[in-house]
């Protein structure tokens, strides 16, 4: 396979109500059937009014984008600071639900098209209705990705391809049958159009000749289906927020102590299956009250003698937010592994009025 990657100058200032088909039409006669038009969310934006008017500058500009923010958020998957990693109602984890306020009037911001698809589909026949050209339409946008530094452009919105390159069942040439790999090459289209569009370049479309021979004879189910099954995300919440989560889950959870001592050596079971994991280097101790209950204290190294009393991670006094955090997150593990070996469980209040994490009995 042989790629050419062609920038096509000459759009010019997109507004709304602009027909993006003469205008990328006129600017590429020498488009072929088969090429895969990559095409800037933004200015698809633009001609379909997707334009937000806030204050040039100071504290009222803010509160706008907050405001427009939340509009397009269903739901807040991690925030630090400023930051707001966010789901839209497309499905898109990103920052800042795609807001964005380069390239336009510093008194409006650019959301994300209605329906990235469907501009994929109507820009793909506006073309090939004036100009009998069947090209594959991508609709591309910057992002961030999990883990890695750096921004790249992904697809949004595609029509006349297929988003997924799926090589399951396919044998590789060491004989193995492939079993999970499905290749989002819209993305990595994306990806390659933004290496010649650039940011600051007014150039917002591309021209990818030579991955496709032709496209589907129809629009394709589209770029939703690469969006993750929210039943196979194993990383929904940020850290932070999932810990928080852990630790309202637990405090709702109900307690039922039991009438007599635990088993010493089932406790002990449920100890080792994580104590290194969520306290290494801490030693914990069964304490028995009048032979009934019996309670867990955890001995860290270097702790005061007044903090042996504390469970698990939770540091002596004052207990500060993301200690409890932490508490309440190992806590659950532990009355967890505790369940595992039908050992009851429940959580004391802290000995003698103090604010120390309470102690866990069982």
């Amino acid at each position: 396979m042989r790629l050419e990657i062609l920038p096509v100058p000459g759009i010019g200032h997109v507004t709304e109500g602009d027909d993006l088909a003469v205008l990328i039409g006129s600017a590429a006669p020498w488009l072929r059937d088969g090429d895969v038009l990559v095409v800037t969310s933004k200015i698809i934006s633009k001609a379909e009014g997707r334009l937000v008017d806030v204050p040039a500058d100071g504290p009222d500009r803010q509160a706008v984008r907050d405001e427009v923010l939340a509009a397009e958020t269903v739901r807040v998957v991690a925030s630090r600071g400023a930051t707001r990693i966010v789901q839209t109602r497309h499905g898109f984890v990103m920052a800042a639900a795609g807001i964005d306020a380069s390239n336009v009037d510093k008194t409006r911001l650019v959301l994300l098209p209605e329906d990235p698809d469907a501009s994929a589909r109507a820009l793909r026949a506006g073309l090939r209705d004036r100009y009998d050209v069947d090209v594959a339409v991508v609709v591309s946008d910057t992002m961030g990705r999990p883990w890695r530094n750096g921004l790249t452009d992904v697809a949004l919105g595609v029509a006349g391809m297929d988003a997924i390159r799926d090589h399951r069942g396919e044998v590789d040439p060491y004989g193995n049958e492939l079993v999970l790999t499905q290749m989002a090459v819209i993305d990595e289209l994306a990806a390659a159009g933004e290496l010649i569009k650039g940011k600051c370049d007014q150039m917002p479309v591309a021209v990818i000749r030579g991955y496709l021979t032709a496209p589907l004879s129809g629009d394709g189910e589209g770029a939703r289906v690469l969006v993750r099954d929210a039943s196979m995300d194993l990383f929904s919440l940020g850290t932070a927020e999932a810990t928080a989560a852990g630790l309202a889950t637990a405090a709702t959870l109900p307690d039922h102590p039991g009438d007599a001592a635990s088993d010493p050596a089932a406790v002990d079971r449920a100890i080792a299956s994580i104590a290194d994991v969520i306290a290494p280097g801490t030693v914990f101790t069964q304490v028995t009250d009048d032979g009934v209950r019996t309670a867990l204290v955890a001995i860290v190294p270097g702790w005061p003698a007044h903090a042996t009393g504390l469970v698990l991670c939770s540091p002596p006094t004052p207990v500060g937010p993301f200690q409890l955090v932490r508490f309440g997150t190992d806590v659950q593990r532990l009355r967890t592994a505790l369940a595992a070996e039908g050992v009851p469980t429940q959580l004391l209040p802290p000995p003698g009025g103090t604010t120390a994490a309470a102690t866990l009995a069982f």
